[in-house]
């Protein structure tokens, strides 16, 4: 079995230079910088520098939110994304992030909706979980990918389903509209 906290080591998505560079320790370094800044204001310790990969122009820095905006779903990442969304840019292709530690699942779901090139990252999990504890009454951070593993009903956060008379209807309209977009 893979370990979902660490990237694969190859795949049909690797590029030429996935071996980090001195560019990739510049940019981390800075997402550490971002996230020591946040500490400092009453934040949490991430941050986020998001990098067009063809030119190394810096697209977005971003810090955790979370404390300072009370919304759950402020990570530096998200943050980050909704930045560039504001910008008019719908994706981050063509984009290397550059983030304190590996992307926490709510995190790591936005960028694969998002399309990166590359996430380069400078904590694993465990070593972030050695400091920090991010959870709640219905996870923690070193047990939130099992979460996913399990069938909805044996998750922490109970999903139950209640099935509309037609429950398809808005795909298939939205099929019918937009086609496969």
């Amino acid at each position: 079995m893979t370990d979902p906290h660490r990237p694969a080591s190859s795949d049909d998505r690797a590029v030429p230079g996935d071996a980090p560079t001195g560019e990739d320790a510049l940019h981390v370094r800075r997402a550490w910088e971002l996230a020591l800044e946040n500490v400092e204001d009453g934040g949490r310790p991430f941050g986020c520098v998001v990098v067009e990969a063809s030119t190394g122009e810096v697209l977005a820095e971003a810090r955790n939110q979370v404390a300072q905006t009370g919304d759950k779903t402020a990570h530096a990442e998200v943050v980050a994304i909704r930045e560039l969304a504001a910008e008019g840019r719908d994706t981050l292709e063509g984009c290397d992030v550059y983030v304190t530690a590996y992307p926490c699942p709510m995190c790591l779901g936005a960028l694969y909706y998002a399309a990166p090139r590359r996430i380069v990252f400078g904590a694993t999990r465990e070593q972030e979980d050695e400091h920090y504890e991010d959870g709640n009454d219905l996870f923690r951070l070193r047990t939130f990918y099992d979460e996913f593993a399990k069938a909805p009903a044996d998750r922490a956060l109970r999903a139950v389903q209640v099935q509309p008379q037609d429950p398809t209807r808005p795909f298939r309209a939205f099929t019918a509209r937009h086609g496969d977009a």
